[in-house]
């Protein structure tokens, strides 16, 4: 869904551009001004609507490059926790592996051993 409102908010904003661009131009050639003049408003205002353009292409990929940093950093951060609860849990586990055969061990002596003290009474 957020996806969804991501597309709306730029179809938003292209309109938003697009129509600004028409009225604009519409407006300038509507205007009680002479051809010349006409031509100079819309070159100066086409450099200064590219000026804009790329400040904010400047600014959206500085922005990106700055998201991807921080998910790199936080991906390597996660990774590191990962592998530390990983060596954890492993430690854990050949403790209760270690304790298991202890106690396998003490009781399978402790049923041996009388088998060999009745071995010797007899």
């Amino acid at each position: 869904m957020a996806d969804r409102n991501g597309s709306d908010f730029g179809a938003f904003v292209s309109g938003l551009i697009i129509g600004g661009l028409v009225g604009a131009a519409t407006a300038l050639l509507l205007a009680p001004q002479s051809g010349e003049e006409t031509r100079t408003l819309i070159r100066e205002k086409s450099i200064e609507l590219k000026d804009q353009v790329e400040h904010t292409t400047a600014e959206a990929r500085a922005r990106a490059e700055r998201l991807a940093q921080e998910a790199k950093l936080k991906a390597e951060e996660l990774q590191k926790r990962g592998q530390v609860i990983l060596e954890e849990q492993k430690a854990r586990i050949e403790k209760a592996v270690d304790t298991t055969k202890k106690r396998t061990t003490r009781k399978t002596t402790k049923k041996a051993k009388p088998a060999s003290d009745e071995a010797a009474a007899t």
